[in-house]
């Protein structure tokens, strides 16, 4: 891990590869498992994956508690570091994230890929279109997750006092700048039509966070956007199928397999 200082902001942010850049906007939950994940983004792009305010080794500023925050700090990141025609890649949580960044500023932007994105509303006042993980039972959360929990999720009774603290931090972090209204911005559909990039969405057909009817809503409003689903995936499917959606990222940004 290296530091980047942006402002009053010292970002934590492991870089990879060579090539063209790539910068990934992970979610709020298991980072860990994502590393078989960075690993073969690593063989195509020069990937960098900060760790938001907040998270990891990555303090947060005191007033520091918006998406709109994380957004225009990493629309302030690329600039610093002169990047352009970058694929922008956010799961979950990280992909509103993007999304927040391209309906300011697609300049340095060149593709955008959203895997299992929070971040919009598109149901009734009612409705309820992300599940609420902080209601729920841990197993329950386990199983709308992930295909296949028992394979992929981490074992806590076996984590050391550091690791375990790592990831409250880290749920801490993502309730503060998601909690109200719950994962999403009210104002964020109504510009969706500025996100004026090739975009390529990614969902796990098994995700029971957020289901794949969200997401084909979700590349509906979007100018120039086409859907992938990944079977035998659920909401982070870079996770349980690293091969496949690395496979479709390159498919679709037109990497070169080094």
């Amino acid at each position: 891990m290296e530091r980047i200082q942006i402002g009053d902001v010292s970002l934590e942010v492991s870089t990879a590869g060579e090539g063209r850049a790539l910068l990934f906007l992970h979610g709020g939950d298991y980072f860990g498992q994502n590393q078989s994940f960075f690993v073969r983004l690593a063989r195509r792009w020069r990937v960098l994956i900060p760790r938001h305010p907040g998270f990891g080794g990555s303090q947060r500023p005191d007033g520091f508690r918006s998406v709109h925050d994380l957004a225009y700090l990493y629309l302030d990141l690329l600039e610093q570091q002169d990047l352009s025609d970058i694929v922008l890649v956010g799961s979950s949580f990280g992909g509103w994230i993007a999304l927040e960044m391209c309906v300011r500023s697609v300049e340095r932007i060149g593709h955008l890929a959203l895997i299992d994105t929070l971040g919009v509303k598109f149901g009734g006042r009612e409705q309820r279109d992300i599940a609420d993980i902080y209601a729920l039972p841990t197993d329950e959360v386990l199983r709308r997750t992930f295909f296949a929990p028992e394979r992929i999720a981490p074992d806590y009774s076996r984590l050391d006092d550091a690791e375990a603290a790592s990831i409250a931090s880290d749920r801490a972090a993502t309730a503060l700048y998601g909690w109200r209204p719950y994962m999403h911005d009210p104002g964020l559909r109504k510009w969706l039509h500025r996100v004026r990039v090739p975009t390529l969405v990614i969902w796990g057909r098994s995700d029971r966070i957020v289901s794949p009817d969200y997401g084909e809503k979700l590349c509906g409003s979007l100018p120039d956007a086409r859907f992938e689903l990944i079977p035998e995936a659920g909401h982070y499917p870079q996770i349980e199928r690293p091969d496949s959606v690395t496979d479709a990222i390159e498919r679709f940004a037109g990497a070169e397999v080094k």
